[in-house]
């Protein structure tokens, strides 16, 4: 399955895909990012896998889920069965199984929670009314008949829980996300801005850059500002139907999906995407519907949770879900090929809307972003170009998250990035022809930046024939080319003081 496919798609591991073959699997079905649920399992579990993936899949970009502000049932020993009308009791105190009481993992959740309040339960499908708040205990009544299992998410619409903005369980978790070269951290229940500062004042580095994840009715209203200090938004419709409304969850969807893409920022859409797949070997037509409507809507990247980390048919699943996502993806290039392109906001904007422009009336065959952080390839990304973009840092670790880009594949040079020439743009190329990333017969788009101040990005566009450029400058030919040192995937930071891109 070739990388370059224009979605991207994200499939979380768990105890049914963790082994060698099961990863080689979800590669060749067509996943392109591996996740991580942290609030499953333990850290040294998530540190084998983390070791399995760089091992198996290197260019797999990593996205760890932080549980953050996310409260879950424990890990129960019985998980109690109920009718409506039956009494169960949830509990602050981490001393019960289930058996009698059912911990939660805020320990002051009963201090927040009064007589007549709601809590919900795994995305919803459960619902209790607090009856009564006993010392720890918070005694429920459930509404409808179910079981209440594992590690299950709980949520108090309409309730002000004074959890922790970052809690010290996060700040262990990001530093493990740091330590083992992460490239992604997903933040659960991000509702402002200043929450992103903290979690990267927190991570202290730039990598593993940061996904916020949107579920409450606060981080909708402060939507633009969220999505303009992360790198990637993630529309968690699980919470997010249960903080806000079930019934208005695809329009929440299509607003914030429109969002990010005006921003230029990668929107991943989750939350059982292809859920009966998890017992079937075939979707329903309402998944397929879903995951077309999100890929038209401007997804860059959709999500499988239980489906491949727990499901019977991992492989499948992904499968299933990258051909819907292509067919999606072709129907919608013949729909920007009609409409004109987006308004213009900024000189990036409008260069960005000029290469989408030029590649749908040239034949232009392939775009080099030439770009340290990504800025380049991101706007170009979302202005989804129907031809392959080879984006190119000398920076490894955002080479790597670059494939987190819809129709991207990120690459790492060896060779440095000048402000006062643009001499870097020819060797790029004559590296990316070496490796047999680019051919003779290619006609390329070219951006990047010329001279970079403050402010100063995305300022430049150039064509080339391959052949000609190859000829012009002298490349000569080396038998059995291959990628070689110059074009390599690494695992460690480098540091440059070059404007980012």
């Amino acid at each position: 399955m070739s990388s370059m496919s224009q979605v991207k798609i994200i499939a979380t591991i768990g105890p049914g895909t963790n082994t060698a073959a099961a990863l080689k699997a979800l590669l060749e079905a067509g996943a392109n990012v591996a996740r991580l649920n942290g609030s499953h399992a333990d850290l040294e579990w998530h540190a084998a896998t983390i070791k399995l993936l760089r091992k198996v899949v290197p260019q797999m970009p990593i996205l760890l889920d932080v549980p953050g502000r996310k409260i879950r049932t424990g890990a129960l020993e019985h998980e109690p069965c109920f009718q409506a009308g039956d009494s169960l009791v949830l509990t602050t105190s981490p001393d019960h199984n289930g058996h009698f009481k059912v911990p939660v993992s805020y320990p002051n959740l009963h201090e927040d929670l009064s007589p007549g309040d709601t809590i919900l339960a795994d995305d919803g499908q459960l619902r209790f009314t607090v009856e009564s708040v006993v010392d720890r205990d918070i005694v429920c009544r459930a509404e409808a008949a179910g079981t209440l299992r594992s590690r299950k998410g709980i949520n108090c619409p309409g309730v002000t829980l004074r959890t922790a903005m970052v809690t010290e369980r996060d700040r262990g978790m990001l530093a493990f996300a740091k330590e083992h070269g992460v490239d992604f951290v997903g933040i659960s229940f991000v509702e402002s801005p200043d929450h992103v500062h903290t979690i990267r004042a927190a991570i202290g580095a730039a990598s593993p850059r940061i996904v916020a994840k949107i579920e409450t009715p606060d981080a909708l209203e402060h939507l633009a500002d969220i999505i303009a200090v992360s790198d990637a938004i993630m529309i968690d419709r699980g919470d997010l139907a249960v903080e806000t409304n079930l019934y208005g969850i695809a329009l929440l969807q299509k607003r914030i999906l429109t969002a990010a893409r005006q921003a230029n920022k990668p929107a991943i859409v989750a939350t059982e995407m292809l859920h009966s797949m998890i017992t079937s070997p075939v979707p329903t037509k309402a998944e397929v519907t879903d995951i077309t409507n999100a890929v038209l809507d401007g997804a860059a990247a959709v999500m499988l949770s239980g489906e491949t980390a727990v499901g019977q048919f991992p492989a499948a699943a992904v499968a299933t879900m990258r051909q819907i996502a292509d067919r999606a993806s072709a129907h919608l290039q013949s729909m920007l090929d009609q409409n004109g392109s987006r308004e213009e906001f900024s000189v990036p904007q409008a260069v960005g809307d000029a290469i989408a422009l030029i590649c749908r009336r040239l034949p232009v065959t392939k775009i080099v972003a030439i770009t340290i952080a990504g800025y380049a390839a991101r706007t170009v990304a979302m202005h989804m170009p129907r031809q392959p973009i080879l984006a190119v840092s000398n920076d490894p670790i955002a080479a790597r998250s670059f494939h987190m880009l819809p129709g991207t594949e990120g690459i790492y040079v060896d060779i440095p990035f000048v402000r006062t020439s643009t001499d870097h743009i020819p060797k790029c190329l004559e590296a990316l022809w070496r490796s047999g990333k680019l051919l003779d017969e290619d006609l390329v788009l070219v951006t990047s930046v010329g001279y970079p101040r403050s402010g100063n990005r995305m300022n430049l566009i150039q064509t080339h024939n391959i052949a000609d450029l190859r000829e012009s400058l002298g490349w000569v030919s080396m038998p059995h080319r291959s990628v070689g040192p110059a074009l390599t995937m690494m695992a460690v930071p480098v540091e440059t003081p070059m404007t980012r891109l």
